[in-house]
C-alpha cells in the first residue's frame, strides 16, 4: 500500500488520556471565546455593536480549531468527516475550511510512542519477530497508521497501528466535540447534529475494533474470491490484536494516477468499481461504506483494484436497499411518482401531508439528475449536471430548507455513490451507466 489516506505531518504525540484530551479541548475553546470576549469589549468601548460569530470565527480560529482536531484524531476527525461528506451543501464556508483541513491532514505517532503501543500489544520481545519494520507510516488516519515490515519468517506485511487512547476516548470526545461545534456558532440555524454525534460513537466503536475489521477482511474476501478485477489484503491474525491488525502488502499506485491512461482502462475500472458496490449493496447486503480515493489502488502488472480499509465496512438495512432499488428503477425509467415514493420511503423528502417547499424542487432536481443518468452514455466530466447540483444545493440551503432525519444507512449509499462520481469525474470516464445499473435491479 503506498497512497496515503491523508497528507502526513511531522509527528506529534496523540494525547492519550481522557483527561487530557478534554482539557486540551477545553484550552482551546476557552482561548477562543476569551479572545473573542476581549475584542467584544473593545468594540463597545469604541461605540460599536460587536458582532460575536465574526469574532469567534477568524480565520486565525479556524485553523486553530482545525489544527487541534487533526491532532486529536479519533472522534474529533470522525465527525468533521461525517458532516463533511453527509451534509456538506448546508453548512457555512468556515466550517466547511476546518472539515476540508481534516479530510486531507494528520499527525504521526512519534516513533517513541509508536513503540509504546506495539509493546503493549505484542511484548517487549516484538522486534525479534522481524526482519525490519519501517517507523515510517505509509498511511495515516483518523484511527491509526499504516507502517510496512518484514517477518523473519518471510511475510511482507502492512501493520495497522491505532493511536493510544482513540478507543478508550470515544464516548467523551464526541460530546466534547459536539459542544464545541454547537458553542462556535458554525453549526446553520435548526441543524440538528445529534444523529451524526449518534453515528460518529457507532462507526468509532466499530472502527477501533481491529479484530473487527480482520472478520470484514475474511468475509469480502470470500465474497470476491475468484473475482479477476480486484484483490484485497490477507489478514494475518497471529499478529494481530484488538489494537494492531496485520494483513499482507498488496503494492499498487494511487486510483487517481490512472487519470493518465488510456481511455478503455479508465472506464473498465470505473465500471468494475461501479458494479462491485451495486453488487455490495443488493447482492452481499454489506458495504465499504468509505469512499475515499486512498481505498483504491490500482496494480498496473496485473490490472486488478486493490481494495482497502475495510473498518468502515458496514451491514445495510433491507429496508433502506429494497427503498433505495425503488428510487433507482423510478428515476431511470422516468417514473415521477415512484420517484416521489421513494423518496419518502427513504426520508428524502417529508411525507405527504408534512411537504415542505423545498421538498418539491428537491424532487424537481433529482429529476434533473436521472434525465442526465438515463444517456446512453454518460460522460463524468460534463460540468453541466455538477454546476445544477451546486447551484440549486446552496439555493436550498440559502431558502432555509431542511431535509427530514434521513436513515444513517441511506446516507451512507449517498456518500458512497457520490465518492463514486467525483472518482469517475477525476478518471474522465464515460460509461453506459444505466445499462450498468439497471442490471442490477
Amino acid at each position: 500500500m503506498t497512497k496515503d489516506d491523508l497528507t502526513i505531518s511531522q509527528p506529534i504525540e496523540v494525547p492519550a488520556g481522557r483527561v487530557n484530551r478534554l482539557a486540551r479541548l477545553g484550552s482551546m475553546t476557552a482561548g477562543i471565546v476569551g479572545g473573542a470576549a476581549l475584542q467584544a469589549i473593545g468594540g463597545m468601548a469604541r461605540g460599536s455593536r460587536p458582532d460575536m460569530r465574526s469574532l469567534l470565527i477568524t480565520p486565525g480560529n479556524v485553523r486553530r480549531v482545525a489544527d487541534e482536531l487533526a491532532r486529536m484524531r479519533g472522534a474529533a476527525m470522525k465527525i468533521g468527516q461525517l458532516l463533511s461528506m453527509d451534509a456538506g451543501e448546508f453548512l457555512p464556508p468556515e466550517l466547511a475550511q476546518i472539515l476540508a483541513r481534516l479530510r486531507d491532514q494528520a499527525n504521526i505517532m512519534p516513533p517513541s510512542q509508536l513503540g509504546q503501543v506495539l509493546e503493549q500489544g505484542w511484548g517487549p520481545g516484538w522486534r525479534r519477530n522481524f526482519k525490519r519494520f519501517d517507523v515510517r507510516p505509509i498511511a495515516a488516519a483518523s484511527i491509526g497508521q499504516v507502517h510496512r515490515a518484514w517477518t523473519k519468517d518471510g511475510r511482507d506485511l502492512a501493520i495497522k497501528v491505532q493511536y493510544p487512547g482513540v478507543a478508550k476516548s470515544i464516548d467523551s470526545d464526541v460530546t466534547n466535540v459536539g459542544a464545541l461545534l454547537r458553542l462556535s456558532g458554525l453549526l446553520p440555524k435548526g441543524f440538528d447534529i445529534a444523529p451524526y454525534l449518534t453515528e460518529a460513537r457507532r462507526q468509532l466503536h466499530e472502527e477501533t475494533d481491529y479484530g473487527r475489521e480482520g472478520a470484514q477482511l475474511q468475509r469480502f474476501s470470500q465474497w470476491l474470491e475468484g473475482a479477476h478485477s480486484f484483490i484485497i489484503p490477507r489478514f494475518h491474525s497471529d499478529l494481530s490484536t484488538p489494537q494492531i491488525l496485520a494483513m499482507s502488502f498488496v503494492d499498487g499506485k494511487p486510483i487517481e494516477t490512472l487519470a493518465e491512461a488510456d481511455a478503455a482502462i479508465r472506464n473498465r475500472v470505473m465500471t468494475d468499481l461501479i458494479d462491485l458496490t451495486l453488487r455490495e449493496v443488493f447482492s452481499f447486503g454489506a458495504m465499504q461504506s468509505d469512499p475515499n480515493f486512498a481505498n483504491y489502488l490500482y496494480d498496473a502488472e496485473t490490472q486488478r483494484i486493490v481494495l482497502l480499509d475495510f473498518g468502515a465496512a458496514r451491514d445495510l438495512d433491507p429496508g433502506v436497499t429494497q427503498a433505495y432499488g425503488g428510487l433507482l428503477r423510478a428515476g431511470f425509467s422516468g417514473d415521477a411518482g415512484g420517484l416521489l415514493d421513494a423518496s419518502v420511503a427513504l426520508g428524502i423528502v417529508h411525507p405527504r401531508g408534512e411537504e415542505r417547499g423545498g421538498d418539491t424542487r428537491l424532487l424537481a432536481l433529482m429529476q434533473s439528475i436521472f434525465d442526465a443518468l438515463r444517456a446512453d452514455h454518460f460522460d463524468f466530466t460534463d460540468q453541466t449536471l455538477l454546476r445544477t447540483l451546486n447551484s440549486e444545493g446552496l439555493a436550498l440551503a440559502q431558502g432555509g430548507y431542511h431535509p427530514p432525519s434521513v436513515p444513517m444507512d441511506a446516507l451512507y449509499l449517498q456518500r458512497k455513490f457520490g465518492g463514486l462520481f467525483l472518482l469517475g469525474n477525476r478518471l474522465g470516464a464515460n460509461l453506459p451507466l444505466r445499462q450498468i445499473v439497471t442490471s442490477h435491479l
